[in-house]
């Protein structure tokens, strides 16, 4: 039986409350079986001033999900080229997981730039995408080529770029981000 994986690319700089919310309600909401939280060494479209090494991004988004049986974190594109582009992402997996489906998961502010993706194209035509809200940036689901659907997971409040700004700071984090995140930041003295 083929699986359905939903990719739910990112820095995870760090991973948030509110990343995992969203994962919890595109399971349901797109159909899928699992989702794996690709940490990305490298956006092409963002600047690396304050992005942790990749392993310490990993290790926290892999502490985020234990208690998450549907969701994974994936080092995939740490052995790939830089920076990573979602469609050799994709490819690859596809050849490598011959017996999933692959799903792209993306906001509305990067299905807005998707044009300017590298191959967006190709992911068009080889795979589904399901774009979920983000705000400030309107969406006309009637206007979204076939593969490509509105998640309506509502808005969801979180911004790695805001609990990073509170640590550094030295305000509190409580709520933002799991417990066992709060912990490896501060032991690690990350993001100061």
């Amino acid at each position: 039986m083929m699986l359905t994986t939903g990719i739910f690319g990112g820095s995870f700089n760090p991973v948030h409350n509110g990343h995992i919310e969203l994962a919890r309600r595109l399971l349901a909401l797109a159909g899928l079986d699992d989702v794996w939280f690709v940490v990305s060494p490298q956006n092409p479209f963002k600047r690396n001033d304050c992005l942790l090494d990749d392993r310490l991004r990993l290790e926290m988004v892999r502490l985020a999900l234990k208690d998450e049986p549907r969701m994974a974190a994936s080092d995939y594109e740490f052995c790939m080229p830089r920076p990573s582009y979602m469609w050799h992402t994709l490819r690859a997996l596809a050849a490598d997981y011959p017996d999933r489906k692959f799903v792209l998961l993306i906001g509305a502010d990067n299905w807005a730039r998707f044009g300017e993706w590298y191959a967006a194209d190709k992911i068009l035509a080889a795979h589904r995408v399901v774009v979920y809200p983000r705000e400030g940036v309107p969406l006309d689901p009637a206007a979204l080529p076939a593969g490509v659907t509105l998640a309506d997971t509502g808005l969801i409040p979180g911004s790695s770029t805001e609990v990073r700004r509170r640590i550094a700071a030295g305000e509190p984090i409580d709520g933002l981000v799991p417990p066992v995140v709060a912990s490896f930041i501060f032991n690690n003295k990350l993001y100061r």
